[in-house]
C-alpha cells in the first residue's frame, strides 16, 4: 500500500489574465492530517477544487495520483468515487431536509428504486455517533447551529466511505467551544485512520491538529515540512515572503474630541416582543482613536452597530451624537450621508455584490460622487476606482475583474474602498479580518491606522482578542446587550476581557 494516499504533481492552472497555480507539487501521507496554508490568492482553494473535480481534467496541467495511480476526474462524483470528499467553507446542506436526508442526498440507500427509510435512519445514527452527535436523524437541519452543521457535513463525507477529507476553513464561523469539539472529533477520526487536508488561516489550529504543513505563495509550493519543525513566525515568513516582526502594528495616540457619543441607547428585540436587545448602552468614540468592541457571540455587538445606522430594531430610548450633532437615523442611507458608515461582517452576503466588477462595487454607495444629474461619469468612476486599487494595493489584473474572483483579503479591501469613497467621519468595521490570511490582516491593520491618521474615527468589532489588544487604543466589552467594561490599551489583557465578557456588570461590583 502506497505511503502517500495522494500526490499532486506539477499542477498549473490559468484564469483570464492570471496564473493561479504554477507547478504545485503536493503529497499527503496516509493517516496524517496535512495542513495547507497561504495568503488569500495563494492558490489553496484552486488546488482543492482541482482535486475535488470541481475543475475537471483538461482544464489544468499536471497529474493527480491516488494510491499511486493517475486519476482523471471529470467532476465531483469521480473524485468521491476515488474516496475524496471536500467540505467547503460555505456549507452545502439543505435546511428543509432532515439530517438523514442531507447525509444521503445523492447517495440514497434504496432497494428496487425505493428509499429504505429504516436503513437510512439506522446508518445515520451510526455515522452521527462517529462525529460525536447524539441527534435524531429526522431533525431538520435548518434549526441547527453552524457547529453542528459542520459535523453533519463530516458525517456526510464519511457516509461516502471517504478515505481523504478536505476541510476548507472549517472553523471560520464557529465559536471557541464548537471549534474545540470539531478539533477533538478530527483527532479521533485521524486515530481511526482517516486522512485529512486542513486549510485554515488560524495558525494555532494548524499547529494543534496537523502532522505536516505545505505552504503556498503566489501559486507555488514554498515548503512542505513536519509541523513540529515550524513555528508561527516561520510559517508567516514563508507565506508572505518577508519577516513580520510585529503582527499587530499598534500606534499610540492622544484622543481628540468626541466624534460619536451614544447615551442610554436601548433597542427592542425585533423577534421577541417585550425584550430589549440593547439595554442602556453608553460609550464615546473620539477622534484620533481606534475603539475596539469585544464580547462573546450573540451579546449584541453587530446589533449595536446596525441599530446606530438605522438597520436594526426599534430604538426605544437613547441619544446619538455625531460630531456634536444629535442624530437619529431611520435608514442606512441617512447615516451614510451624515458620515457614519458600517462595514458588515458578512462581506459576501451584505458588503459586496460578487457578480459586479471591482469599480461597480467601489462606487455603489457613492454614485452621486461619480455622477452628474443622474448620469454616471464612467471616466470618473474609472479614475476613482483605479486610485483606490493602488491606494489599498488590491491585487487584480483589472478594475473590470468580477469581485467574486478576488481572494478574501482583496474582497475586503474593495469593501473598505466602497466606504472610503463616501468620505465618512466615523467608520464601523465588523469582523474586518474574518476569513483572511495573516498578510492581508496586517495590511488591513495598517489601513485602519492610516485612516485614523487621515482624520477618521474607527470602531472595530472583533471576536479575536489578540487583534483587539494589538490594534485598538481602547476596548469596550459587551455582555447581554450592555457595556460591561472599558479598558485602555495599557490596562487590557485577555483575562480581564474574558472576565468582563462572561459576567453581568452588576456582578462585577
Amino acid at each position: 500500500m502506497a505511503e502517500h494516499i495522494l500526490e499532486m504533481k506539477g499542477i498549473s492552472k490559468d484564469f483570464p489574465g492570471v496564473r493561479a497555480l504554477n507547478g504545485v507539487t503536493f503529497q499527503v501521507v496516509r493517516g496524517h492530517c496535512h495542513g495547507l496554508v497561504g495568503e488569500n490568492g495563494a492558490g489553496k482553494s484552486t488546488l482543492m477544487k482541482i482535486l475535488s473535480g470541481f475543475y475537471p481534467h483538461g482544464t489544468y496541467e499536471g497529474d493527480i495520483l491516488v494510491e499511486g495511480s493517475v486519476r482523471h476526474f471529470r467532476g465531483i462524483r469521480d473524485s468521491e468515487h476515488a474516496g475524496i470528499a471536500i467540505i467547503f467553507q460555505e456549507l452545502a446542506l439543505a435546511p428543509n431536509l432532515s439530517i438523514a436526508e442531507n447525509i444521503f442526498l445523492g447517495n440514497e440507500l434504496a432497494q428496487n428504486g425505493v428509499i429504505d427509510a429504516a436503513a437510512t435512519h439506522q446508518k445515520t445514527q451510526q455515522i452521527l455517533k462517529e462525529v460525536g452527535l447524539d441527534l435524531d436523524p429526522e431533525t431538520l437541519v435548518g434549526g441547527l447551529g453552524i457547529g453542528v452543521r459542520q459535523l453533519i457535513e463530516i458525517a456526510k463525507a464519511l457516509s461516502k466511505n471517504a478515505d481523504l477529507l478536505i476541510l476548507d476553513e472549517p472553523t471560520a464561523a464557529l465559536t471557541e467551544t464548537e471549534t474545540e469539539t470539531l478539533l477533538t472529533i478530527l483527532n479521533r477520526l485521524r486515530n481511526k485512520g482517516v486522512t485529512c487536508i486542513y486549510i485554515s488561516h488560524k495558525l494555532n489550529e494548524i499547529f494543534r491538529i496537523t502532522d505536516t504543513v505545505t505552504i503556498l505563495r503566489d501559486g507555488q509550493t514554498i515548503r512542505t515540512l513536519p509541523t513540529k519543525a515550524l513555528d508561527e513566525a516561520k510559517v508567516i515568513s514563508f507565506m508572505v515572503g518577508r519577516e513580520m516582526n510585529e503582527m499587530y502594528p499598534y500606534r499610540s495616540r492622544v484622543p481628540g474630541k468626541p466624534m460619536l457619543e451614544v447615551k442610554q441607547w436601548s433597542v427592542a428585540d425585533p423577534e421577541i416582543p417585550g425584550r430589549l436587545r440593547l439595554n442602556r448602552v453608553d460609550f464615546t468614540l473620539h477622534s484620533n482613536e481606534i475603539l475596539g468592541i469585544s464580547g462573546l457571540m450573540g451579546v449584541g455587538r453587530t446589533e449595536l452597530a446596525k441599530s446606530l445606522i438605522g438597520a436594526y430594531g426599534k430604538v426605544v430610548s437613547g441619544e446619538l451624537y455625531l460630531d456634536g450633532s444629535l442624530q437619529r437615523f431611520e435608514t442606512p442611507r441617512q447615516a451614510i450621508l451624515a458620515g457614519l458608515n458600517y462595514l458588515p461582517e458578512d462581506r459576501k452576503g451584505s458588503g459586496l455584490n460578487l457578480m459586479m466588477d471591482i469599480k461597480e462595487n467601489m462606487t455603489l454607495a457613492s454614485l452621486d460622487r461619480v455622477s452628474s444629474r443622474g448620469v454616471l461619469k464612467k471616466n470618473l468612476e474609472i479614475v476613482e476606482s483605479e486610485r483606490y486599487v493602488q491606494k489599498l494595493a488590491i491585487k487584480t489584473p483589472s478594475i473590470e475583474q468580477k469581485t467574486g474572483n478576488l481572494s478574501g483579503g482583496n474582497q475586503q479591501k474593495v469593501a473598505l474602498a466602497k466606504w472610503m469613497l463616501c468620505s465618512p467621519r466615523v467608520l464601523i468595521l465588523d469582523e474586518p479580518t474574518r476569513g483572511i490570511d495573516v498578510g492581508a490582516k496586517f495590511e488591513i491593520y495598517n489601513l485602519m491606522n492610516d485612516l485614523v491618521e487621515a482624520g477618521l474615527s474607527v470602531i472595530m468589532i472583533s471576536s479575536e482578542l489578540p487583534e483587539l489588544l494589538g490594534v485598538c487604543n481602547r476596548i469596550l466589552v459587551m455582555y447581554e446587550g450592555r457595556i460591561s467594561a472599558e479598558f485602555s490599551h495599557d490596562e487590557a489583557n485577555q483575562e480581564k476581557i474574558m472576565a468582563a465578557a462572561c459576567l453581568n456588570p452588576t456582578e462585577q461590583q
